[in-house]
């Protein structure tokens, strides 16, 4: 997975999947297991496709809802850290 939000992410594939193909997807965050079905849509490369999810339970999107909040305040921090750590 390279990327995830609350509507869908962007998947690394040995080979893309045909678009409007409906996929279950299951991985780990943080906070617990996601398991949901996705729509699979146009393929940006022949290795990154993204999807959208099209059923996920309330648990589930607890999950994603938490980890994207969590990169959101780290990457905040990061870019932070960087105006004050830079020598002007």
């Amino acid at each position: 997975m390279q990327v995830i939000s609350i509507t869908g992410g962007l998947l690394f594939l040995s080979s893309p999947i045909d678009r409007g193909s409906l996929a279950t997807l299951m991985f780990l965050t943080d906070t617990g297991a996601v398991l949901g079905t996705a729509e699979m849509l146009i393929p940006i490369t022949t290795t990154l496709q993204p999807f959208r999810f099209v059923a996920i339970g309330d648990d589930a999107q607890g999950h994603i809802r938490h980890s994207v909040k969590t990169g959101a305040e780290q990457t905040l921090r990061d870019r932070q850290s960087i105006y004050y750590d830079r020598a002007w």
